[in-house]
């Protein structure tokens, strides 16, 4: 059996060549099975009947399916897939304000090493890096519940389970079959790739030159508080992640975003507000606030809680104040554990 989301377009040009076929061929055959979710055909007027005997021969699929499908109220649908070895995965479609828009979600671990206190996904553990093909079935089941939904897949961030940076050489790999126009012809543009701020993985995301965006997490503007939240925060000081994401702003001309979950008590405070305005400074970067989403006692036996309404506005307009673009980012989900620290395989 052949994995058609496990071939670049090269890989499968000289698969084809190896069978004694035209790498031409290769190219017809995975934009169709990327915009038409599994058909290996590509018309088959266009494609010798060998070829597409061969292809039915060796078995050309994809082995991950949906084995959960969960949708919230506000149209946020949860995929739950099976892996080939048994194992499963997460990843998220989210409606657009623009009825014919959606984002899509996914994910670049099983589980996650990371241990950030307050995601439900660290609970689970780490369990093994995913295939880039793996990661690219996502975005193949993203893509038909958005047609499904007469929407079209617009954007796709890295931001479900697991730590991208620490599987960067299958991401990668994911994001370039996803992103070209020759295959799964989403745009580099339309892919954001996130990290809890893991400076190794921002240096080679930048030195590949791929022209997509970079979100850091961040959560707290002094590295005491955030080594609290975030064990990486133990190795990798808030000035050095941020010079690297300065590092890789340069080189793409583009703003990087700092994402920062609001939690009660402990980094909602005005003066960490101002703390992390003063880190941002001159910086063309945009804050994404995020709405903490409860996922009950964390691995330190906390009970982290929301801020208020009030408190979370306050700690905008204290950034706002100081010139730092500041937006909150909608919650999406919640009610099916689909928001963002939430996935954890609740089912499989």
């Amino acid at each position: 059996m052949i994995r058609l989301s496990e071939y670049s377009l090269p890989g499968l040009e000289q698969q084809f060549v190896a069978w004694g076929f035209k790498p031409v061929h290769a190219g017809r055959v995975l934009r169709a099975h990327y915009l038409a979710g599994g058909e290996t055909e590509a018309g088959p007027a266009r494609l010798p009947a060998a070829l597409v005997a061969r292809l039915r021969a060796e078995g050309a699929a994809d082995d991950d399916r949906v084995a959960v499908r969960q949708v919230a109220a506000d149209g946020t649908t949860k995929l739950l897939l099976r892996l080939a070895d048994g194992r499963s995965v997460e990843t998220v479609l989210m409606p657009d304000f623009r009825p014919d828009r959606a984002a899509g979600c996914v994910s670049s671990q099983v589980g996650c090493a990371m241990g950030c206190d307050f995601c439900a996904t660290t609970k689970s553990g780490f369990e093994r890096n995913l295939t880039a093909g793996e990661i690219v079935e996502q975005f193949r089941a993203l893509r038909r519940e958005a047609r499904a939904a007469g929407r079209r897949l617009q954007t796709l961030v890295f931001m479900g389970m697991g730590e991208p940076m620490l599987n960067l050489d299958a991401v990668l790999a994911a994001v370039e079959r996803i992103a070209d126009n020759r295959v799964g012809g989403l745009g580099w543009r339309q892919i954001t790739v996130s990290t809890v701020g893991i400076i190794p993985g921002i240096e080679a995301l930048t030195a590949t030159g791929l022209n997509v965006h970079l979100a850091v997490s961040l959560h707290a503007p002094d590295d005491a508080t955030r080594a609290q939240l975030l064990p990486p925060g133990r190795r990798f000081a808030i000035a050095d992640i941020l010079a690297a994401a300065d590092r890789f702003q340069a080189s793409r001309g583009r703003p990087v975003t700092i994402q920062y979950c609001l939690l009660k008590g402990v980094n909602d405070a005005p003066e960490q507000a101002r703390q992390l305005a003063d880190l941002i400074g001159a910086r063309r970067m945009h804050v994404n606030l995020l709405r903490y989403n409860p996922t009950g006692l964390s691995l330190r036996g906390l009970a982290y809680e929301p801020s208020s309404d009030e408190t979370s506005e306050a700690f905008a307009a204290g950034l706002r104040a100081r010139g730092v673009v500041a937006h909150f980012r909608r919650s999406r989900g919640p009610e099916i554990d689909a928001a963002c620290g939430q996935l954890r395989r609740r089912a499989g």
